[in-house]
């Protein structure tokens, strides 16, 4: 199986790019989130490269800032797929057949999760 082998890479916007959509939250109370949901809007994803910028921006650590991507299952750090199909992995889900038929999805697929088909169609993604 693979993992995101057929993911598209992350953009790379320039840090021009990252300031002037941090510009856009500067006077909120809390910007992070909604200057982390624009840059996912507008690219797809968080690319990494959009850390160092945007952590300088708001006085805080690299590592903070990818502590709240990574934290947030919403944001990625790589875009997906044209479609996300997300599928339940809570227990409740595990309990009426919710594993086999991930294992039968991922399986025929031939992708782990959070991979994307090798057309770039589809992503799958656990959801809890």
């Amino acid at each position: 199986m693979q993992t995101d082998l057929n993911t598209p890479p992350a953009p790379s916007p320039g840090e021009d790019e990252i300031r002037a959509i941090a510009a856009r939250h500067q006077h909120r109370e809390g910007p992070l989130l909604p200057i982390l949901h624009d840059l996912q809007q507008a690219y797809g994803c968080v690319p990494a490269s959009a850390y160092a910028p945007l952590a300088e921006v708001l006085n805080i650590t690299r590592a903070e800032l990818h502590g709240v991507v990574s934290f947030y299952h919403d944001f990625r750090e790589r875009p997906a797929g044209r479609h996300v199909l997300k599928l339940c992995r809570a227990e409740a889900c595990q309990s009426v057949g919710g594993a086999a038929l991930a294992e039968a999805l991922l399986g025929r697929l031939g992708l782990d999760w959070h991979g994307t088909t090798a057309n770039g169609a589809l992503t799958v993604e656990p959801v809890y």
